[in-house]
């Protein structure tokens, strides 16, 4: 028997000594009159006379600490990231609560009535006059609550992590303030929430490899999104002007610290705008997320200060030149020079050179927040093309730290050139390219009855929060990342003994 089963066993076991102190191991509805929060926050500079008229409480939570004393003892409660301290008198509860008392074990789940007060040591306590049962844990948990540190453990088992290290729980309320933000801040300009498929007959939207999946009535293989990016745009074709969806997508592609196959978008489109009113947009939208998920527009990551109050603008060309690594800097008529793109990459056309050389000389060095703009027709299938240079399009990305937060452009709006690009992608998926896009005849039929210049962008939530969370994996900022499944572990055979 392990170690683990052996424990238990031995929780298991106290189950039937807890019902015949009259009490359900797994309990009922518990009218709480405080949150532990609320507690230190009211009273935590409350001294020991001014809680001497008394303040009667009832507080519920999971134990965090015990240590027994003979006829008295003390534990913690914890609830959220707040904890609390609880002194337990034998003559001060009834004899089945010390009984209930003496069987409780780290992790249990109790509620307590009582009165606060401060300890010897000064720390404010609840006084217990009362115990209540709630729930049974039959698992151990990480000693003394000093922290999970196996990070694969820690992303598996998720609701241990979450009460074994709160500052894991801060992380996912940022996150939800991140996305509180957005949302206030799009539908103040008179944005329209929307919700578009996530199962497509044809995925786009994206150069990405999509999963498959079968609708079996219909008798159809579908695809799971990859982007809404085209069903947006239909809608806004039918004149829902100014739209917005924070979307899960699916990409069947590698993991890796900033790569998970599901995670979550921000993308919003907007009518008879361009891609620089974007850049305007998305500078004024960046701002107040940090102020609002971490109160100041300029945060700390990795222990360099990023300032989302100050975000500068390159073209892609101008970025090659400021950061380029070899010993001879270019300047930028070489970075449009065809020859010289193409004695400096491999790839097939001067514009995926482009796109390659940018990503091997100035992606990682983008360390304070940046918008880089204009990029190669070959990598935009979707954008519209510059007026000024027709190799380019009025397309921009947002990075910071080092990777790529967000992607708007001009929308390409002419069906026929939009074709054009669609047939250049299957060229390219040809070439043995996966992940160029397909073409979508009810998208060219959509453009076909007039779509408003428009612009659109996504912004990926994850990145962001690994950013205002300081966190260097995104696995850190998604509840349940994608693992590979474990082995047997046991448990549905124990609790059957």
């Amino acid at each position: 028997m392990s170690l683990e089963q052996e424990l238990f066993e031995q929780r298991l076991a106290r189950i039937p000594e807890i019902e015949k102190l009259g009490l359900k191991p797994y309990g009922h509805r518990f009218e709480f009159s405080h949150t532990l929060s609320r507690i230190l926050d009211e009273y935590s500079a409350r001294t020991a006379e001014e809680l001497s008229e008394r303040v009667n409480v009832k507080v519920c939570g999971r134990i965090q600490t015990i240590r027994r004393m003979g006829k008295a003892g003390f534990l913690h409660l914890q609830q959220s990231t707040a904890r609390l301290q609880v002194y337990i008198k034998k003559d001060a509860v009834p004899e089945a609560d010390f009984a209930l008392y003496q069987l409780l074990d780290l992790g249990d789940i109790i509620g307590v009535e009582g009165y606060l007060f401060r300890t010897r040591t000064g720390e404010l306590s609840v006084h217990a006059e009362r115990l209540y049962f709630l729930s049974k844990n039959l698992l151990g948990v990480p000693e003394k609550y000093h922290g999970l540190e196996d990070v694969e453990l820690r992303y598996r088992q998720r609701y241990l992590d979450l009460f074994a290290n709160p500052e894991v729980q801060k992380v996912f309320e940022t996150r939800a303030r991140i996305i509180g933000s957005f949302r206030r801040q799009l539908e103040a300009r008179d944005f329209l929430e929307v919700e578009t498929p996530m199962m497509q007959p044809l995925y786009g939207g994206a150069a990405a490899r999509p999963f498959v999946t079968h609708h079996n009535t219909l008798d159809i293989d579908l695809y799971l999104r990859i982007a809404p990016e085209l069903y947006l745009k239909r809608l806004i074709v039918g004149g829902l002007e100014r739209v917005y969806e924070i979307n899960r997508n699916f990409r069947n592609e590698g993991v890796s610290t900033r790569h998970n196959p599901e995670f979550t978008m921000l993308e919003f489109y907007q009518a008879y705008t361009d891609y620089k009113g974007l850049m305007d947009l998305s500078c004024e939208l960046l701002k107040q997320v940090a102020i609002d998920a971490t109160g100041s527009a300029v945060v700390n990551y990795q222990g360099v200060a990023l300032d989302f109050g100050n975000i500068r603008r390159l073209s892609i060309r101008e970025a090659v030149v400021e950061f380029w690594k070899g010993p001879e800097k270019p300047t930028l008529e070489q970075v449009k020079d065809p020859e010289w793109l193409r004695s400096h990459s491999s790839k097939g056309t001067p514009g995926e050179q482009l796109m390659d050389i940018f990503e091997r000389h100035g992606e990682d060095q983008l360390v304070q927040p940046a918008i880089i703009y204009e990029f190669p027709v070959e990598v935009s299938p979707l954008a519209r093309q510059s007026d000024d240079d027709p190799s380019m399009t009025d397309r921009f990305e947002i990075y910071a730290a080092g990777m790529e937060i967000g992607n708007a452009y001009t929308e390409l709006n002419d069906p026929r050139e939009q074709r054009r690009r669609f047939e250049m992608q299957l060229a390219m998926r040809e070439r043995g390219d996966a992940e160029a896009h397909q073409m979508d005849e009810d998208f060219l039929r959509a453009l076909s009855y007039a779509m408003p210049p428009t612009g659109g962008e996504g912004i990926g939530i994850d990145r962001m929060t690994m950013l205002l969370t300081d966190s260097t994996s995104i696995r850190d900022v998604i509840l349940f990342p994608l693992l590979r499944p474990e082995g047997p572990i046991g448990i549905g055979e124990w609790l059957g003994k």
